[in-house]
């Protein structure tokens, strides 16, 4: 009876269509893989933010022995 309650209470103030009940889960495919174009891309971006950060370095390096 609570439940009833609980459930009339929120269907009232407009809540009750958001929350899903057991059968109203669907089955959802399964997500695909990740491929190989992504590990390609998240290891590209990787090399570069190495290559700027050596670069930063031996620029910092390079003015600090041209200034003594």
């Amino acid at each position: 009876m609570a439940s009833l309650a609980l459930d009339l209470v929120l269907w009232l103030i407009g809540v009750r269509g958001h929350i899903p009940r057991f059968d109203d889960f669907r089955p959802v495919p399964a997500a695909p893989s990740v491929g190989a174009g992504y590990l390609a891309r998240v290891l590209a971006i990787a090399a570069a933010i190495l290559a700027a950060l050596s670069l930063a370095v031996w620029g910092t390096v390079w003015i600090a022995i041209q200034l003594l």
